[in-house]
């Protein structure tokens, strides 16, 4: 069995990896799309490095758009085989992928360039996508795959691929458990060689278990001084998590009375699928559920759909509470916030998810002092605010813990998905602390197993 590490390698973004057994059946673990101060990098539109066509299957680990993102483009490319994934991963893919089309539309004629795809391309690939549930094994010539649950987002999966006599786990994006909602990370599962994330590999996460006080706390400062606070929020996952915790602290009375607007028409069509895959919740939102109480919704909160109750925000006096999209401020509602209450010393711009390198969302964490927002340069005279507990990716320590128990049988470790100095630090705790090779392979490396 042989990888390439196509996505992913030296970049927390673009996650792709080629799969070959000695037969010469290939597969491929994701197909994700490249992401950096644009929502669709340049090097998104080159053509793939192998043939769409000689692709058997392509077995996703979630639908966030950077495991997911190019596809639409395999497809129209001569991609005919079969892709996987849980019936959560399948239905909020085909959402996002249609919501990508649009920002990526508006994005290329800015640019002067073709659109990476379109929205027959996405409905061509829904008709080549199928359900699998956790371990459920699934034959793919002499490929057997099973998934097991990721805990990171709704339906996240963990890879494991046996082959030609060895084995081979794909973390995807482990969780930052316990998580709202969702449940836990499961074990690793026993194997040969990892293939593991990254994105937080040089890093903890400060309160946890205090976000929901860090979030109260940021709410009644913002309220005493009047202001608006304005969240960044990915439509998936981070925007239902935001929720969950909102609607315990509006039913206990633990914050004051105000409105707040969830102004992503996406993010509200996403709500609506957790409520279809109840039976994916942890026990405890399970317990609420049954209870009779609504964990997404709650008195006060308010849903725009459309562009004429998006502007009508303006005309609410604050304070008041704005969650909108995209999560690093690449494109949607978010921009028109941004613009209009940057400047104001009374906003504060609340950080809860990561801001990848080159985003203007990374650029205003760094403390930038003016930023370009669609054309107009917007001075930043807003408090900035941040609560690392939302992240929904495991930090250094929980990264190492899932690899613990099952070291005594893992060859090698290869480290993808992070920023460089992430990625390295990683595997050097992988290596010191675990006694275990491991490797941060480059962009289209190819390792034998």
């Amino acid at each position: 069995m042989k990888i390439t590490f196509h996505g992913g390698a030296g970049s927390v973004t673009g996650s792709n990896y080629l799969i070959e057994a000695k037969d010469g059946t290939k597969i491929l673990v994701d197909c994700g799309m490249q992401q950096g101060s644009r929502f669709a990098e340049r090097q998104n539109f080159e053509p793939f490095p192998y043939a769409p066509k000689d692709i058997a299957a392509v077995f996703i680990t979630h639908a966030h758009i950077d495991h997911i993102g190019r596809l639409p483009k395999l497809a129209h490319d001569g991609f005919e085989g079969a892709v996987y994934s849980t019936p959560p991963t399948k239905d909020f893919a085909e959402l996002l992928l249609l919501d990508s089309e649009h920002i990526m539309m508006k994005e290329a004629e800015r640019e002067g360039h073709a659109p990476l795809y379109n929205a027959e391309d996405v409905h061509t690939l829904m008709k080549f996508w199928h359900n699998q549930h956790y371990h459920e094994p699934r034959a793919v010539g002499p490929f057997r795959i099973t998934l097991f649950d990721a805990g990171h987002i709704l339906g996240s999966a963990t890879v494991l691929i046996e082959a030609d006599g060895t084995s081979a786990v794909f973390s995807g994006d482990l969780g930052n458990y316990p998580a709202p909602i969702i449940h836990t990370t499961e074990e690793l599962p026993e194997s040969d060689y990892c293939v593991i994330e990254s994105t937080y590999g040089d890093r903890v996460h400060e309160g946890f278990a205090e976000r929901e006080e860090q979030l109260e706390d940021v709410i009644e400062d913002t309220v005493k001084k009047k202001g608006v606070l304005l969240i960044p929020a990915f439509a998936m996952e981070r925007t239902q998590d935001l929720l969950y915790h909102l609607n315990d602290l509006v039913e206990h009375g633990r914050i004051p009375k105000v409105p707040i607007f969830i102004d992503s028409p996406l993010a509200i069509k996403l709500s609506a699928v957790y409520k279809k895959y109840e039976d994916y919740f942890n026990k405890e939102t399970h317990d609420i559920v049954k209870s009779g109480d609504d964990i997404l919704n709650f008195p006060g909160l308010r849903l725009t759909l459309t562009s004429e109750q998006s502007k009508e925000i303006n005309d609410v006096p604050a304070p008041k509470i704005i969650i909108a999209g995209s999560g690093m401020s690449h494109g949607g509602r978010i921009l028109f916030h941004e613009a209009r209450y940057l400047p104001d010393p009374k906003t504060t711009l609340l950080f809860v998810g990561y801001q990848g390198q080159g985003s203007l969302g990374r650029r205003l964490l760094d403390g930038a002092e003016s930023v370009r927002i669609m054309g107009a340069e917007i001075p930043v005279r807003c408090e900035r605010r941040s609560i690392s507990g939302y992240s929904a990716h495991a930090d250094q320590p929980r990264l190492l813990h899932w690899l613990s128990p099952r070291r005594s049988r893992l060859k090698k470790v290869f480290v993808v998905q992070g920023e460089g100095e992430s990625s390295t630090a990683l595997a050097g705790k992988i290596r010191d602390d675990l006694a275990l090779a491991a490797m941060v392979p480059k962009a289209h490396e190819s390792v034998v197993l």
